[in-house]
């Protein structure tokens, strides 16, 4: 019996890992070894940094909705206090981004948050 060789499926996993290759320069690009390398790396960076991400918006919805909630007389510890004491149930991205776009509804909110608070 002849032996069978993985031509057919080899050749197509190692065009994938070439073609997620593209874009990076000389050897990294065309040599399997260095491509294989660099496409592992860079599937593990793309890992992390989707878990960053998330940690990176929070902390800039954190930022603004502070800053927004000091130019309406509270800081973002008693401001959150006051939502959760009110029942109000909104969570940062909104928040920020009504801090962004919308200050009166933004204020509305404060409002709210002091008189939870007070």
């Amino acid at each position: 019996m002849p032996r069978a060789k993985t031509v057919v499926p080899g050749r197509a996993r190692r065009r994938k890992v070439l073609k997620k290759a593209r874009g990076n320069y000389s050897g990294r690009r065309k040599l399997y070894k260095s491509a294989l390398q660099t496409v592992q790396r860079a599937g593990q960076f793309a890992y992390e940094h989707r878990r960053l991400k998330k940690r990176d918006f929070r902390r800039l919805w954190i930022v603004r909705i502070n800053a927004a909630a000091r130019i309406n007389g509270l800081t973002y510890s008693t401001l959150i206090a006051g939502l959760k004491k009110a029942n109000v149930d909104v969570n940062r991205k909104l928040l920020a981004d009504l801090a962004v776009r919308d200050a009166a509804a933004f204020a509305k909110f404060a409002e709210v948050a002091k008189s939870a608070v007070a």
